[in-house]
């Protein structure tokens, strides 16, 4: 039997790894289809890291050192996808693609989210070469040049708002003529002078070259007119898919609870409600969406499981 099973090989899964392991857990298996790393292993720059800083290396040389450091303590990686998570009596019992069955004394899981896609064209010729997600990782490379933002939401707002303090202009595109967001969002938005508006319509096109992208055209979806928008900047905010089937039983209801998006609740230790579960990185409550944060989690994770596995002995 495992003494932890860990589900989602990115920052918080590698990371969990690490202080699981490093921290005298002899039997520790990090269930991960993909090459380790997460959505980071698609950035081209890194700039935001504490401790790194080196514009010659992308997303994916960042996460190699990772790797081999969590690796190098004795966590195991199987190349296996988990269908399913669920305890019975006083341990989980991890279900695998095909049948396979392992069990753990402890389980974190750190599948994370996933971006919406708008659908437009062009967004994902240029994703990571003009199209971001993330305001914070990217906001700082269009310092005092224009940008678009496509979203109507809490989130797009408030990184409109994140990236107006950065950025010379921000042109806010959403599709209807009233936004989603919260009454006290929408204001502070609407306060600032450089954010603009601009209502009733969609990214028609992305375009650019082997560079980057270079601008957009926006449609009004009432009269059908095309805007070209000539930025190398684009922060699509539509939404998270969050990756939460794997705590679903064979009914399809959650085995803890989640909010009404799907993210698991858990506390300041990263504890599910039930025992012995742990969540880390993108898939908790109100995760910042950051490598840095999600490391973080995967330590706090880590180190309750050692302690959750001592108070058993």
């Amino acid at each position: 039997m495992l003494d932890c099973a860990i589900i989602g090989g990115g920052p918080a899964g590698l990371t969990a790894g690490l202080y699981a392991t490093r921290g005298g857990l002899k039997n520790v298996t990090m269930f991960e289809m993909g090459l380790p790393g997460g959505q980071i292993t698609q950035s081209s720059e890194i700039e935001n890291y504490p401790g790194f800083f080196d514009e010659s290396k992308t997303g994916l040389d960042f996460m190699n050192t990772w790797q081999e450091q969590c690796f190098h303590f004795g966590l195991k990686h199987e190349l296996k996808k988990v269908e399913r998570v669920a305890k019975h009596n006083e341990h989980f019992v991890i279900t695998l693609e095909g049948g396979e069955e392992v069990e753990a004394m402890t389980a974190i899981v750190c599948t994370g989210s996933t971006p919406k896609r708008a659908g437009f064209k062009g967004e994902d010729a240029f994703f990571g070469k003009g199209v971001s997600t993330c305001a914070t990782c990217d906001g700082f490379f269009y310092k005092d040049k224009p940008v678009t933002v496509l979203g109507g939401g809490d989130t797009a707002l408030e990184e409109a708002f994140y990236l107006s303090n950065i950025c010379s202009d921000v042109y806010v595109v959403h599709r209807r003529d009233t936004f989603r967001a919260a009454p006290p969002t929408i204001e502070r938005a609407t306060r600032k002078e450089n954010i603009h508006f601009i209502y009733d319509s969609i990214i028609e096109e992305a375009y650019g070259d082997a560079m980057g992208l270079q601008g957009v055209k926006i449609k009004n979806t009432k009269t059908g007119d095309i805007t070209d928008m000539a930025n190398t900047g684009l922060f699509v905010f539509v939404g998270h898919n969050v990756r939460n089937e794997v705590l679903k039983d064979e009914n399809g209801a959650f085995i803890c609870q989640t909010n009404e998006w799907g993210q698991v609740i858990v506390d300041l230790n990263m504890k599910t409600s039930v025992e012995g579960l742990f969540a880390a990185g993108d898939i908790r409550i109100e995760a910042p969406k950051q490598v840095v944060s999600a490391a973080g989690d995967g330590s706090i994770a880590a180190l309750q499981v050692i302690s959750y596995l001592q108070e058993r002995q």
